[in-house]
């Protein structure tokens, strides 16, 4: 069995803690030769507020979708290639899932911040990301207590 990765896709929360997670999974596809893709997951408006809302929320949410594109742009755009960054909208660890095996990806890159003990060391969505994923995951330890920020 090969270990060696053809497409790796980093998933990042748009926070500055995205750019450390890329790094990673530009390090691994890289040296792997493989192609690399970034998206990021927008929840749907109406699933925050329980779709209770006495209003269209299409324009606020092509709002935040752009918002969205550009932070994602500005994360990525030195690193990968426009076609290779996705903003979606939906819960992000079946988008995550629905991508990975939609573009035949062999390795997930997401951050973890590991902020809750040893049990719910990943978060929700990476936790999420790890159990359904039909390839590797990647946890990338971001955002540790004391860690110093990167000057």
């Amino acid at each position: 069995m090969s270990n060696e990765y053809r497409h790796v896709l980093v998933a990042v929360d748009l926070t500055k803690d995205s750019h450390k997670v890329l790094e990673r999974a530009m390090q691994i596809a890289d040296r792997n030769q493989a192609k690399l893709s970034i998206m990021h997951t927008l929840e749907p408006l109406g699933f925050a507020y329980g779709g209770d809302i006495p209003m269209d929320l299409t324009s606020i949410q092509d709002q935040l979708d752009e918002h969205a594109k550009h932070r994602l742009a500005e994360i990525a755009d030195t690193h990968v290639p426009k076609e290779h960054q996705h903003v979606v909208v939906g819960m992000p660890d079946t988008e995550i899932h629905r991508f990975a095996e939609e573009h035949d990806v062999d390795l997930i890159v997401v951050g973890s911040h590991g902020r809750h003990g040893f049990a719910l060391l990943l978060g929700s969505t990476s936790t999420g990301v790890l159990h359904g994923a039909q390839c590797d995951v990647l946890a990338v330890r971001v955002g540790a207590k004391g860690e110093k920020s990167e000057e």
